[in-house]
Parts: C-alpha cells; sequence; structure tokens
C-alpha cells in the first residue's frame, strides 16, 4: 500500500513537535511492513533548506517541490492544499491519512482526485481544520485519546477509532541521572508562566526548559528576561535525540493550560520510568495514568509544589510512582505493534470504501 501523509504544518527539518514525530513513526513502521510512505506539508522560506526549495519552485515553475530529507518522500507547499494534485500525480497514494492544519480543503482536494481519506485527530482546535469535517462524506476519522472522539462526536457527530500517538520506545527508553526536573515546550499553552512560579517557589531544585516548538528570537528572548533572576533553571534549545533530554530527567513537568488532546511527553517520559506531575487538561489524564500526579491547573501553587517536592525527595515515593510510569508504558494501548494493526485497519477499510465507490 501507498500512503500519503497529508496536513498544513511544517515537517522536519523546518518543524518538529508531536505529530511530526508520531508521522515519522508511522512511517517508519509502514516502510518496516513492506508499504510505501510519504508526505505533503507545508514549506517555509526562512533558512537555508527554505531558500533552497523557494529557488527549485521558482527555477521548476511548479506548486511544489519533493525532497527525501528525512529518508523518505515529503512534498512541501506553501498551500498545501493545493498541490495535492501534484502530490498525487507525483507519488500515487492508495490512500491518505489527513491530520491538523487545513484538514478540511486538504482532504477535499486529496477526495476530488480519488484518494480514499482517514482522518487523524490530533488536537480540539476547531479553528484550524478550515472548514467542516461533515463536508468529507466518506472520510473514516482516528482520534488519539478518547478525550479526542468524544469532543468530535458532540460536535461534528462522527465516529472515531481511537490510538494514541505512537511511540518506539527505543527512542526514548534510557537510564537517567535525574539531574532536573524538566519542562519541554516553554510555551504558555504549555504551562510555561506557572511552571516559572513552580521553579521560583523550588530554589533547591533544578529545572530544565527544552525548547520544541521553534522559538523566535523574540520569544526567546521574553522567556530568557524572566526565568533569568531564577538560578535554578536552564533553558536549552531543541533536539532530534530526546534520550539527551529524559537521560537527565527525573521529573516532568507539564502543566499544560491548554486543552491538551494527549500529551505525548508524558507517554515517552513514562517509557524511562519518569513520572509526571502535569494538569487536569484534556486528554493529559489519559497520558499520565497510573504514571504520575495529576492537578488542576488553577489548584493553588502549594499543591503544585508539594507534588514536585514530594517526587524530588520522597524516595520510596519516587521509586512507586517510577515502576507505575514504566508498567504504564508497557500497557496494550501503547503497544506499537497492537496501535500499528489497528491504524492499518482502518486504512485497509479507506480503501475498500474508495475502490467501491469508483466501480
Amino acid at each position: 500500500m501507498k500512503v500519503l501523509f497529508a496536513g498544513g504544518t511544517g515537517y522536519t527539518p523546518q518543524f518538529s513537535g508531536g505529530v511530526q514525530s508520531s508521522t515519522h513513526h508511522l512511517v517508519e513502521q509502514l516502510r518496516e511492513n513492506g508499504h510505501e510512505a510519504s508526505v505533503l506539508a507545508a514549506l517555509f522560506g526562512d533558512g537555508m533548506f527554505g531558500f533552497r526549495a523557494r529557488a527549485k519552485m521558482k527555477l521548476l515553475r511548479q506548486r511544489a517541490v519533493i525532497d527525501n530529507f528525512p529518508g523518505y518522500p515529503v512534498v512541501r507547499a506553501w498551500f498545501p492544499w493545493e498541490a495535492a494534485g501534484f502530490a498525487v500525480e507525483k507519488l500515487r497514494p492508495d490512500v491518505a491519512v489527513v491530520q491538523c492544519h487545513n484538514s478540511v480543503p486538504i482532504g477535499k482536494a486529496l477526495q476530488a482526485k480519488g484518494v480514499p481519506v482517514v482522518v487523524y485527530l490530533r488536537n480540539v482546535e476547531f479553528h484550524e481544520l478550515a472548514g467542516d469535517l461533515r463536508e468529507l462524506h466518506s472520510a473514516l476519522y482516528i482520534a488519539n485519546s478518547e478525550f479526542t472522539a468524544r469532543t468530535y462526536k458532540a460536535k461534528f457527530d462522527i465516529d472515531s477509532t481511537v490510538i494514541p500517538p505512537t511511540i518506539n520506545p527505543a527512542f526514548y527508553s534510557t537510564p537517567t541521572t535525574g539531574e532536573f526536573v524538566t519542562l519541554i515546550n516553554p510555551y504558555e499553552e504549555k504551562g510555561f508562566d506557572l511552571a516559572v512560579r513552580i521553579a521560583a517557589a523550588c530554589p533547591e531544585i533544578p529545572f530544565l526548559f527544552v525548547e520544541s516548538w521553534k522559538l523566535d528570537d523574540d520569544h526567546r528572548a521574553r522567556i530568557e528576561a524572566t526565568i533569568s533572576p531564577l538560578r535554578n533553571v536552564k533553558l536549552e534549545g531543541r533536539t532530534s535525540d530526546m534520550k539527551t533530554v529524559y537521560g537527565r530527567t527525573k521529573i516532568l513537568l507539564a502543566p499544560s493550560k491548554w486543552e491538551e488532546a494527549w500529551g505525548r511527553v508524558a507517554s515517552e517520559a513514562h517509557c524511562s520510568g519518569i513520572p509526571v506531575v502535569g494538569s487536569r487538561r484534556g486528554g493529559l489524564p489519559e497520558a499520565i495514568g497510573s504514571g504520575g500526579v495529576v492537578l488542576d491547573y488553577d489548584a493553588p501553587l502549594a499543591d503544585w509544589v508539594a507534588a514536585v517536592r514530594r517526587l524530588w525527595s520522597d524516595e520510596a515515593e519516587y521509586k512507586r510512582l517510577s515502576a507505575a510510569a514504566r508498567q504504564f508504558s508497557e500497557r496494550p494501548q501503547m503497544n506499537p505493534d497492537r496501535q500499528f494493526a489497528t491504524f492499518m485497519g482502518m486504512l485497509d477499510s479507506a480503501r475498500r470504501l474508495g475502490l467501491e465507490r469508483a466501480a
């Protein structure tokens, strides 16, 4: 089977995050099982990579360019829905997995080219869909959490098969020196402000803030100015090897302010037995489960501080939750082979429906 992952966000090396990590893992699984996989993504014009892509588009006078940077074909365009025909012509997909930004216009463009569509619902930001999912009349749906499935059922009356973000434990499982309480992605919606308040109240505990979504210069400057009075907080740039982060992490802090659809970093940390202290927002409690402590985002600061300090200093409690985190990471719902089998079942169903409609 030839599978095209299509969305309106960027892709490695121009953009990194949970969606890109999960997509890459699915691509690897498909290729390992004898299938072909490719990606349609948004192109960003900055940096040398963007400059070369812009020049190639201009030289060839086409809407999109193809590269093999991650080891498989990636079609990039300013407006991916306008490049759907280009991608179909070049890659001949049997089915497309559409996700995140501009899912509706991209899905409609692919369906117009006769490509069956599976929509992977990875967040609950409805405005990012750029349309009404009910316009994709023949699409099937995957949701990354029970919370996401319930939310889309209530909004659009669609049914989804739940498959949490796919994670290859080999990329994340590592011994840890336990040097830091770590926050990944220091954005306000990810709880940056609350994390700063927690760190300020725990001057004896080292905190590590790690960039995930790329920070522009002004944003980075604001973060650095905010944490500069705190001697116990360190900011680091993005990395493609998360073992270098989890290998120094004792506690993962995930005090998200927004409605997380899942909380991939919690599942990644669990692979190394790292417990999570996180907020009761969206699907994040599903991701944390028994592998950590869940608090209301608006709980008193003292409650957050107490949870972090207890895990930091109470060795028996830490060992208990560390073991629970590792065990939770091994539950059947997160088994990559089981997830992949369910995923392939959805793709097969979509392709069969497409063939029936074309007959």
